[in-house]
């Protein structure tokens, strides 16, 4: 988390979606909901595979192992969108 310090309340509580948002439910009472279509995994996924998330990086992160998706908090709360696609495929 690049200079920002880390905050428990911003850990992953529920994450939830509607036919063009993703809403991420916060420990400590937030809800960030952003459009899916920041994220074209997410947008393109099978809704079973939507539902199919984890926690990662200790309660900061979530991960659909089922589309190779990984978003964090901290992230989800600048307003990051996904990282291009030639990002992710670099060894």
């Amino acid at each position: 988390m690049h200079g920002s310090e880390v905050k428990p309340g911003e850990r992953v509580k529920d994450v939830h979606f509607t036919e063009d948002t993703l809403a991420v439910d916060l420990v400590d009472g937030r809800t960030i909901i952003v459009p899916l279509v920041r994220y074209p995994r997410l947008l393109d996924a099978a809704p079973e595979q939507r539902l199919n998330w984890r926690r990662s990086g200790a309660g900061y992160g979530i991960h659909w192992p089922d589309i190779d998706e990984d978003l964090s908090t901290e992230g989800l709360l600048r307003g990051a969108p996904a990282a291009p696609e030639s990002v992710r495929t670099r060894a």
